[in-house]
């Protein structure tokens, strides 16, 4: 399966910047958020550079493989879209934990279990020490789960079931479009190991 970048950018991308904002004090994140919306405006503005040349994200990392040679993929967006999907994941991983109950049952409104869970799938590899312990002091500064949820809702009183089950019609559509994208990293030899 190749991912069109359209496709992406009208599920994922779109839906990021309101994702990351969801995550609580502004300050902590911030870095997050630029990180991310960076990443898509350098995927984005390959992708308008010729939109007939690269209608797959596939199409964008075979022309940055042939243009950059040795240098290739630690450059461009094939650069990008490596830290992007790793930062979706992150965010798919998050939200699949609390969609499925997991919580801390002495404080079943606080979201640090889920959040750890995706840190530890999603991006710990790629971070070096000093990473990691900032990951895991801003855990402290993530919202209740209630206020996420509120948050992903728009401010919008709605039931958690409700909320809940939004959230997983989201991963049902996303997750297999995430998927395909490591897919192609793995076929491509794109995927890099080394520690931010």
């Amino acid at each position: 399966m190749v991912c069109g970048v359209p496709c992406v950018t009208n599920v994922l991308l779109s839906s990021l910047p309101v994702s990351t904002d969801c995550l609580g004090t502004p300050i902590v994140y911030s870095p997050v958020k630029a990180d991310l919306t960076g990443n898509i405006k350098k995927i984005r503005a390959v992708y308008d550079s010729n939109p007939a040349k690269f209608k797959t994200l596939q199409n964008i990392l075979e022309v940055e493989k042939e243009l950059h040679g040795s240098a290739w993929p630690k450059t461009g967006a094939t650069l990008a879209l490596m830290w992007l999907k790793r930062g979706l994941k992150f965010i798919l991983v998050l939200l699949q934990s609390i969609s499925d109950g997991e919580r801390d049952e002495e404080h079943p409104n606080l979201i640090r279990v889920n959040a750890l869970k995706a840190y530890e799938i999603a991006l710990k590899k790629y971070h070096g020490w000093m990473l990691q312990k900032l990951f895991t002091g801003s855990v402290y500064a993530l919202p209740y789960k209630s206020d996420l949820l509120k948050a992903l809702e728009k401010g919008k009183e709605v039931k958690e079931e409700e909320s809940i089950e939004k959230i997983h019609q989201f991963l049902t559509r996303v997750t297999p479009i995430l998927d395909a994208i490591y897919e192609m990293y793995t076929k491509m030899n794109a995927e890099l190991s080394y520690k931010a």
